[in-house]
């Protein structure tokens, strides 16, 4: 048994092997919509003390992910996707062919090195935002067009960190959902923001902010479409469907420097 996979020379949304995704992308959209729509509202509007928007994200996440735990175990479908490998299609199943890691380390310690982990990216969160603000300041870059570059870039790193172990053990399924996944976590974030500001943050989100949502809810339908039609080919190492989001991307923010104009 080797440890790592050899590199796959199909696109990630090929590999995937299932629709499940494709219901974490549809979580991703609704949140981001009743985020969009929260910011329509008036700053007074208000519910304990948090904007109905922000408590309607939770809601739906919530409910989200009890739908996705029936699904995943007790579908009503069957599909079948030649070529896929999506890795384990439950936790009890064994892992696929390659040795995981931890496979014979205790549960506790796994658990400490999870909690480390996440301590350390709670800290370096903090930092970044920090750092970041300060850059901005000291550049005379726009603060929202570099919490959408270059902030959001490394923001982004342990996402990348965990998608890029995830293919390599062979959890294709699980890199595709760490990404939908962690988008639509975030935005349960506004709830905890509103209770800290003690003000609804939402209706403060403006014209750029707005942009943003709506370039997110294009790249993630440009994603959970791949899933479906599956591309087979790399085109410069990469599936058709990122090509596409890197354009998208390009385009949406050269109209962020319209739309902070």
């Amino acid at each position: 048994m080797s440890t790592w996979p050899v590199t796959e020379k199909k696109p990630l949304s090929y590999l995937v092997g299932s629709l499940i995704p494709v219901l974490e992308a549809s979580l991703v959209i609704a949140v981001t919509s009743v985020a969009m729509l929260g910011a329509l509202l008036s700053p007074t509007v208000l519910v304990l003390r948090m904007s109905p928007a922000s408590i309607l994200i939770v809601v739906l996440w919530l409910g989200g992910m009890a739908v996705l735990n029936t699904v995943r175990n007790n579908p009503k479908w069957k599909i079948v996707m030649p070529g896929s490998k999506p890795g384990r299609r439950h936790h009890h199943a064994p892992h696929v062919k390659y040795v995981h890691p931890y496979a014979k380390t205790s549960t506790g310690s796994i658990m400490a090195i999870f909690a480390v982990g996440s301590l350390v990216t709670l800290a370096a969160g903090a930092a970044l935002t920090l750092s970041g603000t300060a850059i901005a300041t000291r550049l005379g870059i726009n603060g929202v067009l570099f919490g959408a570059t270059v902030l959001a870039a490394a923001g982004a790193l342990p996402e990348i960190s965990t998608g890029i172990a995830a293919v390599r053990i062979g959890d294709n399924q699980l890199a595709m959902g760490d990404v939908f996944g962690g988008n639509a976590f975030q935005l349960t974030l506004f709830a905890v923001a509103d209770l800290l500001a003690g003000a609804a943050v939402l209706p403060q989100a403006g014209a750029t902010n707005s942009w943003l949502a709506g370039l997110g809810i294009l790249v993630t339908i440009v994603y959970a479409s791949a899933i479906v039609i599956r591309p087979e080919h790399n085109h410069l190492r990469v599936g058709i469907d990122s090509l596409i989001v890197a354009v998208l991307v390009a385009a949406g923010l050269a109209g962020l420097l319209l739309v902070t104009r």
